[in-house]
């Protein structure tokens, strides 16, 4: 393997772990909201979309957090290094709760899609071989070991 590959796979594995860890606290924690009746209105709207408009809405928050992706790189390009990085932390839990949310809300409708089935499919296995490599690896047993959690 390359030093490339190697090292935009470490990168990727590191956000697929933050995925990991946060996305069902995230999608609980959003899920909360469903307790206000206008969320959970909205909620039922989109669970209930057909397949091609529930693709839209899923993807609908990586343009939404896009000018906020800019603003951070604002911050940064004028010296605002630890505020542009803060808003990047932030929209990055926000965007997760909420994709994860919304992936749980439109799945029925996207996995009758044939194309998204089978991209999905391939992605979820590459996924989890690449989280099962992570587990056996000595970093991850220590962190267990040391936090006493199973990660």
């Amino acid at each position: 393997m390359s030093l490339l590959r190697r090292i935009l796979t470490s990168v990727l594995a590191l956000l697929l772990l933050f995925e990991e860890w946060g996305w069902e606290p995230l999608a609980a924690l959003a899920g909360r909201l469903s307790r206000l009746p206008l969320w959970a209105w909205v909620e039922r709207r989109i669970a209930g979309l057909p397949p091609r408009a529930a693709l839209g809405v899923f993807f609908l928050p990586a343009l939404l957090l896009l000018p906020v992706k800019l603003l951070a790189v604002f911050f940064v390009g004028h010296g605002h290094a630890w505020l542009g990085l803060a808003v990047l932390l932030v929209a990055k839990v926000a965007g997760t709760a909420l994709v994860a949310r919304l992936f749980r809300l439109t799945h029925p409708a996207l996995m009758r899609l044939d194309g998204f089935a089978r991209w999905y499919a391939r992605w979820k296995a590459w996924k989890d071989a690449l989280m099962e490599q992570m587990r056996n690896t000595g970093a991850w047993r220590a962190a267990r070991r040391w936090r006493g959690l199973a990660l």
